[in-house]
């Protein structure tokens, strides 16, 4: 993955909207750079690149950026025996949209395989692991580990994901939704209803990360999480037949995370890297995943126009901090995971990343869709 120093701590301030012509050069621009990202198939932050790369192309009419994802996408799929546990992070829903788009039986065929093997992993709390030793780390900044937390460092053992709420119920919904079997959307919606019972707070904030057989959750409120959190609830949400039941408590989670999210908005339209903690500082990321969450929530019914002003004021900034070549300044680095809670104010920022090219992408479509409308 290209990386940049990381200098970059304030973003400007930003009032003007972009209109369409601009929206739609900058949307040019963030997607051609998704093309260029050095993928390894798979790893997080993939989902939300690969599904921008597919609303790009329709929302330019330009299907280059489709094809790009639709020619890696299968790339793995010739290739994708043995499976592993890091096919976790495939973009599972991106791949059941290509195969539906382009009419691709080997993609269809490799996303039913992979969902198979997804659902024969061992579960925590009712959740599938994400990985069997958790990439445990000491923490950036100037803490330390306690004695406890070194020993889970020494042997980490199996956690689950707040980010993996974005790969899994909505790679599970989707598939179901394609082929029309209730067996993968109960799973999805299982898997959805298990990630918000585990580790969304009173506060409506989720936790970042669980371990087996720790009682305490780590990571309360991580920025870019809570935009992982959020976006992968609405995905269960879309891909639900209308009426379907088993979609209030999901549409009831995602309406008290962004009541939470609207509260911690910064007055300059991003949010702060710990969204509660007004001294870790802008991690502009999580902008871009709300303005594209927010106005997802409003076409789907789960907000209204009280997020109106919230998501302007988060494009605004999200594409004040982009350079004129369509780079999103600010993102932070993968935080991996630390049993610390100040780990999450200082994770290096300012990278080149699909978690901050992706929902900048996505972000720029939904707003070419408003403006066009």
């Amino acid at each position: 993955m290209t990386t940049e120093t990381p200098t970059w701590r304030q973003a400007p301030d930003s009032t003007a909207l972009p209109d369409a012509e601009q929206a739609t050069a900058l949307l040019r621009k963030v997607a051609t750079s998704l093309t260029k990202l050095a993928y390894r198939p798979w790893f997080f932050g993939d989902s939300v690149a690969f599904e921008a790369m597919i609303a790009s192309s329709t929302v330019l009419g330009d299907l280059s950026f489709a094809a790009f994802a639709r020619g890696f996408a299968r790339a793995w799929a010739v290739r994708r025996h043995p499976f592993t546990r890091e096919d976790c992070t495939a973009p599972g829903l991106a791949i059941v949209d290509l195969a539906g788009q382009f009419a691709d039986g080997l993609l269809l065929e490799a996303a039913i395989e992979l969902a198979d093997y997804l659902a024969q992993r061992p579960k925590i709390y009712g959740i599938f692991e994400t990985f069997e030793h958790s990439p445990l780390q000491h923490p950036y900044g100037p803490d330390t580990l306690a004695p406890a937390d070194l020993v889970l460092l020494a042997d980490p053992p199996p956690g689950v994901f707040v980010d993996c709420l974005h790969f899994d119920p909505p790679f599970f919904t989707a598939l179901g939704a394609a082929l029309g079997e209730d067996r993968y959307l109960s799973l999805g919606v299982e898997q959805a209803l298990a990630y918000i019972e585990l580790l969304q707070g009173e506060d409506g904030l989720f936790r970042h990360f669980a371990l087996r057989d720790v009682p305490r959750l780590f990571g309360a409120g991580w920025g870019r999480g809570q935009g992982w959190a959020l976006c992968g609830l609405l995905d269960v949400l879309e891909r639900l037949p209308a009426g379907d039941g088993r979609a209030d408590t999901i549409r009831g989670s995602a309406s008290r995370l962004i009541a939470a999210m609207v509260e911690c908005q910064r007055p300059d339209g991003h949010w702060d890297a710990v969204v509660h903690e007004p001294m870790s500082g802008v991690e502009t990321s999580t902008a871009a995943f709300m303005a594209w969450a927010f106005a997802r929530a409003q076409r789907l019914g789960v907000a209204g126009d009280e997020v109106s002003s919230p998501r302007e004021r988060a494009i605004c900034a999200a594409v004040a901090s982009t350079t004129p070549d369509g780079v999103l300044r600010g993102v932070s680095a993968a935080v991996n995971a630390c049993t610390r809670q100040s780990h999450y104010a200082h994770v290096p920022r300012d990278f080149l990343a699909p978690w901050g090219q992706g929902p900048l992408a996505l972000a720029l479509s939904e707003q070419l869709i408003a403006v066009r409308s």
